[in-house]
């Protein structure tokens, strides 16, 4: 019984490492599947897809291969690929060298799964160690993986996580196979396929919601106010610890059998709230999802049989096409346009028809015959102690939250800069926190668009509240397409009075919003300003857009100082442009015209732009050079005159 316990032990460890690993990738091959293979927006949605879906279903011969050759075999030498992959990744500058090292590092870890599913005979705890220890180690960073880091550390790190799992691979691939020794076979249960069936939706879910460190600080900084102004700094996390500490509990330790039907429904209102809920409730659907997703994988592991290697294996690349299919609809819709809030459900509903599946066959099963014998699994309690500590750590590390306060009295001058970010990622494909904060230089306020606090297409990262770190300066954020992607304002000044107004869609894919703030530089001397980033349907102007952020921006300034700025899609002379300023506002670049601002490698178009009201002089405008965006950042330099007391 040692020997099988020391074997499965091994198994668990194998595929928590691997999932780490396999995770890793997947953070780096999505994001450069949009920003390498193509340009969100401009590239269609239907072509980046197909690219990148086609790897998953490459991956359906991998099954087949296993029964050919060998799981052992096939398992060791796709692990050794993954892991020179993942290291190689650490070394790349991007581009599309980066892209075919993510491509194979993320077939190669499919292989590695449908090889791992025909030897490990409880895949539940290494599935659960596994989307533990990736969402704590991202949480641990900071949500900048270690790919981005370029520095010695990433590689001791990168260099040491392959080296446990290539010694946990080896050690694996010595033990006994499944039901070919007495100590195997004597009684054992048959690994459940509908668990790794799981595999995929699992990771969809747990990165989209139920595990993410990143909606975890969105989720508090919509429950506290302004994420970058206050807070203690453990509450920053504090979702998190709650999320990993139920997903462990109610996947190793599951409540009675009476109320276990209950945790898939957990998971799909989870869903439903993180789809149609409000801001305010991305909290409370974490941890909904998160019981309810652990929940779920507790009742697949109760079904022990039968399967078949071929079948494990078809069942895990079944469940990965799943996460891809999802992923790839579910953000699609912000450049195709159609509602997704609904997909994250269906997903969650699919996961629980699979476990109250398994449910239902382990209780037919133990009707005509005692239950299978299996050995006790890890203790739940102290994997979730030991988990909610780490996420508290991270949280500690990670904190406290910016504070802005107020200088001796009211500068003479504010230097502002407008940069549409692209969700961090440079035109190389990689997430340069060093090169945007280059190009912002030292800024007083900042004002972003496509700002991302979590996606799991651009890796999960909060973009925002690492740049805003970096930066040492609070921030403002108003979510335009979801909750979790919008605009920003950062200040080294404390701000007020934050309002955001919602765009008319006029028949664009992508939402729009205006998002106001007020700048107090004390003795009374304050200043509006307004971030948007304006989004047209395909082939047209914004002007009906362009139209609401005037009014609102207008109303919102009373008669006082006001700047806005942001991407406007729109250049001078065009529609939307000519209703900025007959509302007004004057162009800040005008004496500098042209200054085109995208692509940033080529500035071809002038669409990012800043306007002042006509009170407020204006020094020093320009596009500042830098590819760390697809967009130039513009700034300009104001100077507060003595109307700005109030």
């Amino acid at each position: 019984m040692r020997t099988v316990l020391r074997h499965r032990h091994l198994g668990t460890a194998t595929l928590a490492l691997g999932l780490v690993v396999l995770t890793d990738v997947l953070r780096v091959f999505l994001p450069s599947v949009i920003t390498i293979f193509g340009q969100a927006a401009s590239t269609p949605a239907e072509l980046l897809g197909a690219f990148a879906l086609g790897w998953f279903v490459l991956a359906l011969a991998a099954p087949a291969l296993v029964v050919r050759v060998g799981a052992r075999p096939v398992g060791l030498v796709a692990v050794v690929v993954l892991s020179a992959a993942r290291l190689a990744l650490t070394a790349m500058p991007g581009g599309r060298t980066q892209l075919w090292l993510a491509t194979v590092g993320l077939l190669a870890g499919l292989v590695w799964l449908a090889a791992t599913a025909s030897q490990v005979t409880q895949p539940v705890p290494g599935l659960v160690f596994g989307l533990t220890a990736g969402a704590l180690g991202h949480a641990l960073l900071g949500t900048h993986d270690l790919v981005w880091w370029g520095r010695w550390e990433a590689w001791l790190l990168s260099v040491a996580l392959v080296a446990l799992l290539l010694v946990a691979a080896v050690a694996s691939a010595r033990r006994p196979e499944p039901g070919r020794s007495a100590a195997a076979g004597d009684g054992d249960a048959v690994p459940p396929a509908r668990s790794w069936l799981l595999v995929g939706p699992s990771l969809l879910l747990g990165g989209m919601l139920a595990l993410s460190p990143a909606v975890a600080s969105t989720a508090m900084s919509f429950w506290l106010g302004d994420a970058g102004t206050a807070g203690p700094p453990l509450f920053a996390l504090a979702p998190l610890a709650g999320a990993v500490a139920l997903f462990v509990f109610c996947a190793l330790s599951p409540p009675r059998e009476r109320w276990r039907p209950l945790l898939p429904v957990l998971l799909l209102v989870g869903a439903l709230l993180f789809g149609y809920g409000p801001p305010s409730a991305l909290g409370l659907a974490m941890l909904l999802a998160a019981a309810g997703l652990g929940g779920c994988l507790a009742l697949t592991g109760a079904d022990h049989g039968p399967s078949t290697a071929a079948r494990r294996g078809y069942a895990s690349i079944g469940g990965m096409l799943v996460f891809a299919v999802a992923a790839v609809l579910y953000y699609a819709a912000y450049d195709i346009g159609y509602p997704n809030g609904w997909l994250p459900a269906v997903v969650a509903a699919v996961t629980g028809v699979v476990a109250l599946g398994g449910r239902l066959s382990a209780v037919k099963a133990a009707a005509v015959a005692p239950p299978v014998r299996t050995a006790t699994g890890p203790s739940a309690w102290p994997a979730a102690l030991l988990a909610t500590l780490v996420a508290l750590v991270a949280a500690s590390i990670h904190g406290p939250w910016l504070v802005a306060s107020n200088r001796s009295g009211p500068p003479e001058q504010v230097r502002l800069v407008a940069y549409n970010i692209r969700m961090g990622f440079g035109l190389d494909g990689r997430l340069d926190l060093a090169a945007l904060d280059r190009a912002i230089g030292r800024a007083d306020v900042v004002v972003l668009s496509e700002v991302d606090r979590g996606w799991l297409l651009n890796g999960g990262h909060d973009t925002l509240h690492l740049l805003a770190t970096r930066l040492e300066m609070p921030y403002v954020f108003a979510p335009a397409a979801g909750t979790l992607w919008g605009d920003a304002v950062l200040s080294r000044w404390p701000v007020q009075r934050a309002q955001t107004r919602v765009l008319p869609a006029v028949g664009a894919p992508t939402g729009a919003q205006a998002l106001g703030v007020t700048v107090d530089f004390s003795d009374g001397v304050r200043l509006a300003v307004v971030s948007t980033h304006l989004q047209p349907p395909p082939g047209t102007d914004p002007v009906v857009q362009a139209q609401a952020v005037a009014d609102f921006a207008t109303a919102y300034a009373d008669g006082g100082p006001l700047v806005v700025a942001g991407d406007f899609n729109t250049e001078p002379g065009d529609p939307a442009f000519t209703a900025l300023t007959d509302a007004g506002l004057v162009d800040a670049f005008a004496a500098v015209r042209p200054l085109p601002t995208s692509p940033a490698d080529d500035p071809r178009t002038q669409i990012d732009h800043i306007f002042v009201s006509p009170d407020l002089p204006t020094t020093d405008p320009t596009a500042i050079p830098s590819t760390a965006s697809d967009h130039l950042p513009v700034a300009v330099t104001l100077r507060l005159p003595p109307a700005a007391r109030q």
